[in-house]
């Protein structure tokens, strides 16, 4: 693993790194911050999965949310939302290929080499920090933001027991039944018979979450439409799952969003990572 920069930041330090990633068969990059906790031990962690369009970089440097981190002495996680690189396939469209990996792994071509990126922020890129930070990987939350709320909302529940909590920005709620979904995993699965089951209203019917959830969404979201949050609302109603949908007044789809309510999602994922 390859350290591409570390800065002191609150009290600890914010890194950026760079590994070949097997699962997505590229150099892959993520950022970790540590607070200063995690020199005397093993500190939790919370997953920031981002959305389309964004890299590791973006919330790392615009959601704020080191020094609320670094006051609950928590690490944050900032994966990648893609593999990259000149010989990885790309679509002109925004939301497809490059920046659009949707947290599952590909099985058509062209993108099956290396689009793997639910088993690399599942199974890979954990058990690489585990071994190279002092991370207490018993102790894990996840967030995301759009397609990264999908992501978390997903992983949350297709993996129970390794997660404590949960939270989303905006999250995609519903992709099998939204432009932002069905035109991906047609791409990446093929025909409609073999998608997976990655598609959080679906999960939420079929098993839930065993523990918090917490989503916040603005009512000036610009794509509503595409993320389906009466649909999850009406499966947490209807399983009684143990969380809150909130619609924040005014607020839209961006980082300026994020950054009003970070501090929020980081002291809820705080009380269930110190329980």
């Amino acid at each position: 693993m390859e350290t591409l920069s570390e800065n002191r930041c609150f009290g600890g330090t914010q890194g950026v790194y760079r590994h070949r990633s097997d699962a997505c068969a590229c150099d892959m990059t993520f950022g970790l911050f540590l607070p200063a906790e995690a020199a005397d031990g093993p500190v939790p962690v919370l997953w920031f999965l981002s959305g389309l369009t964004c890299t590791h970089e973006n919330a790392m440097t615009k959601a704020g949310a080191q020094a609320w981190a670094a006051d609950q002495g928590i690490a944050l996680v900032f994966p990648d939302t893609s593999p990259r690189g000149d010989d990885v396939p790309d679509d002109e469209a925004y939301d497809l290929g490059q920046g659009a990996g949707f947290y599952i792994d590909a099985t058509q071509a062209p993108w099956d080499e290396h689009f793997k990126m639910w088993t690399y922020v599942a199974d890979e890129l954990p058990g690489l920090i585990a071994q190279a930070f002092p991370l207490d990987m018993d102790r894990q939350g996840v967030t995301g933001h759009s397609m990264g709320g999908h992501g978390a909302l997903t992983m949350a529940m297709a993996l129970p027991g390794r997660f404590r909590s949960v939270s989303a920005f905006a999250p995609i709620c519903h992709p099998t039944a939204s432009d932002w979904g069905r035109k991906q995993f047609a791409a990446y699965w093929g025909d409609e018979t073999g998608w997976g089951p990655h598609d959080a209203t679906l999960l939420m019917q079929e098993s839930g979450f065993d523990g918090p959830m917490l989503i916040d969404t603005g009512t000036d979201d610009q794509f509503a439409d595409l993320l389906g949050t009466e649909h999850l609302a009406q499966a947490m109603a209807a399983r009684r799952q143990e969380g809150q949908i909130r619609l924040q007044k005014g607020y839209d789809h961006s980082y300026f969003f994020i950054a009003s309510f970070i501090e929020d999602h980081i002291a809820f994922h705080a009380e269930a990572l110190y329980a």
